[in-house]
């Protein structure tokens, strides 16, 4: 299957991803509306001290939510994602299936959602050692846009790694998951070249899709906001939070979906 029939045939877990994105926004627009009531009554000190709570508070509710439940489901996916290029085909009751796949290695999953943090960590600090470049050549005309471009090339051909490797844990069902684990890693880092070819390739259609999607949030919600007189800061925060949301939902979904299937394509035969 290609990656485009299984990202359209597996729509159920990016719709769930969907809902949890509407959840936290809607969750931050009630605290928002709650804190600030709260603070209108203090005058504007009270005003700008609950705007801090409600920024911490919603941070706080987006981790929870979009992070780790956002991270199970995202699990669930790429359980499905696994069974259907091994396969070639995608369960009926996929939601189903995924989610007793993870139970079954509910452990894997959680010490997996560790391991993407830490993947995280040292994404960035590859980042940070590009930047650290960009920033000695800042000289040269458009370099700080060079900068960013390889900066975003390497998140996203790095930072899949994890999923990947996760992915693999649900096709060697017979094999311990550490194990599994230690072999994903290898044949992620043997087959680079074809991985990062594909992530080129992905780049430019995200970068196109990022576009448009902060675009639109910012337009709707900047235009909404100035003419009913609201804060013109909310609205640009909530508009961060829905081009996130959008963005992890369907963006990252596809990212997922192309980097897996390039992955699962070579590991069996590497």
């Amino acid at each position: 299957m290609t990656a485009k029939e299984i990202y359209n045939k597996t729509m159920p877990f990016v719709w769930a991803k969907l809902t949890l994105g509407g959840a936290t926004v809607l969750i931050s627009i009630i605290l928002f509306a709650i804190l600030m009531g709260i603070g209108w009554l203090f005058g504007d000190g009270g005003m700008l001290i609950t705007l801090i709570i409600w920024i911490g508070a919603t941070s706080v509710v987006r981790f929870v939510i979009m992070h780790y439940m956002g991270y199970l489901v995202k699990a669930g996916h790429i359980a499905i994602i696994s069974e259907a290029v091994t396969t070639g085909q995608v369960p009926d009751n996929q939601v189903a299936v995924g989610k007793a796949m993870v139970t079954e290695r509910f452990a894997t999953s959680n010490i997996y959602f560790a391991v993407d943090k830490l993947v995280a960590a040292a994404v960035k600090q590859l980042q940070n050692g590009l930047q650290k470049v960009g920033n000695a050549l800042d000289f040269i005309p458009g370099m700080s846009a060079v900068t960013g471009l390889g900066k975003f090339f390497i998140e996203l051909s790095l930072g899949y790694i994890d999923e990947c490797c996760l992915g693999y844990t649900f096709y060697k069902k017979e094999q311990g998951a550490f194990q599994s684990a230690a072999d994903g890693v290898v044949i992620y880092a043997q087959n680079w070249k074809v991985l990062l070819k594909n992530a080129a390739k992905t780049m430019g259609i995200v970068l196109l899709a990022m576009a448009g999607v902060i675009l639109l949030s910012f337009i709707v919600l900047g235009l909404l906001f100035k003419l009913l007189h609201w804060s013109s800061l909310v609205a640009f925060l909530l508009a961060c939070l829905i081009a996130w949301t959008i963005k992890f939902a369907f963006i990252d979904s596809w990212i997922l979906v192309r980097m897996m299937v390039t992955y699962m394509d070579v590991a069996p035969s590497t």
